[in-house]
């Protein structure tokens, strides 16, 4: 049985040079969208979607202020992708079981199986699953399953020039990320951190990060938002049931109230008429 694998991507040394993205789409024969100006960023991507499996988001709203030597504000870059969650929500939205772990503990649509019914769009937290019009079906990184099978490294990891992103036995990513962390600390960068190396993001991400900002600076969820949305949500159901049958108690005693006031006043009413005469 393989051991499960997992990419460690270092924020600390992305370039920004989208080498990953470009490499994706040739061995997955994505052809891309049609280039469009974003006007808000030099990023020409925009995000993960049917034919963006790998995005590298630029965060370039640096202040506009004076700064002084050693004190510089600089881009985060950040080469976005499909978590691979433990707790996989698209797994537990999909009602074709189209969505499967592979054996290397991957998260992996199945193209036959998919009915195209975008339930892991709204269900995935990452936003990185997109619907093909041409395909009717849906689309997302597939950890070069068919690389992986063969024995071969992830397309993106292959390329990247600065080891941005790794590739190789969870395990041994996750020591490799406590100690890039170690080292970063050791230089005095306090705000970086693991995101995903444990358990405390969806059951811990096979694609887990390295960043110089608090999530939510990337756009991600922190650990306190980080909840597994599930189609089967028995607590969910229960809060609701609970929330009609109090809604149906208030209701019947709003209920018996108006009837009591009614017959009160009714009887002030048949008073009055019998004094008068």
């Amino acid at each position: 049985m393989p051991e499960a694998v997992g990419f460690f991507t270092d924020t600390s040394v992305c370039i920004g040079c989208k080498a990953c993205e470009v490499a994706c789409k040739e061995w997955n024969q994505l052809k891309g969208n049609k280039p469009t100006f974003l006007a808000d960023s030099f990023d020409n991507t925009g995000k993960l979607d049917d034919q963006n499996w790998r995005h590298v988001a630029f965060i370039d709203k640096v202040p506009d202020a004076p700064t002084t030597t050693g004190n510089g504000a600089a881009w985060l870059m950040f080469s976005d992708v499909c978590k691979h969650c433990k707790q996989a929500s698209c797994m537990e939205a999909c009602p074709t079981n189209a969505i499967i772990r592979t054996e290397f503990d991957t998260v992996f649509i199945q193209q036959d199986v998919c009915n195209g019914c975008r339930a892991c769009i709204a269900a995935c937290p990452f936003g990185v699953i997109g619907f093909s019009e041409q395909t009717g079906t849906v689309h997302k990184c597939t950890f070069c399953y068919d690389r992986l099978q063969s024995g071969l490294m992830p397309a993106c990891a292959k390329v990247c020039p600065t080891q941005a992103i790794q590739f190789g036995p969870l395990s041994e990513m996750q020591k490799k990320a406590d100690a890039r962390l170690g080292t970063l600390r050791t230089q005095g960068n306090t705000q970086a951190r693991l995101y995903g190396r444990d358990d405390k993001v969806y059951g811990g991400l096979n694609a887990f990060f390295l960043l110089m900002d608090k999530p939510e600076v990337y756009g991600l969820p922190n650990e306190a938002n980080a909840v597994l949305p599930r189609r089967n949500n028995r607590p969910g159901y229960l809060g609701v049931l609970v929330t009609a049958a109090l809604s149906l108690v208030a209701g019947l005693v709003a209920f018996r109230d108006r009837g009591e006031a009614r017959r009160a006043e009714e009887a002030r009413r048949a008073a009055d008429m019998t004094e008068r005469n």
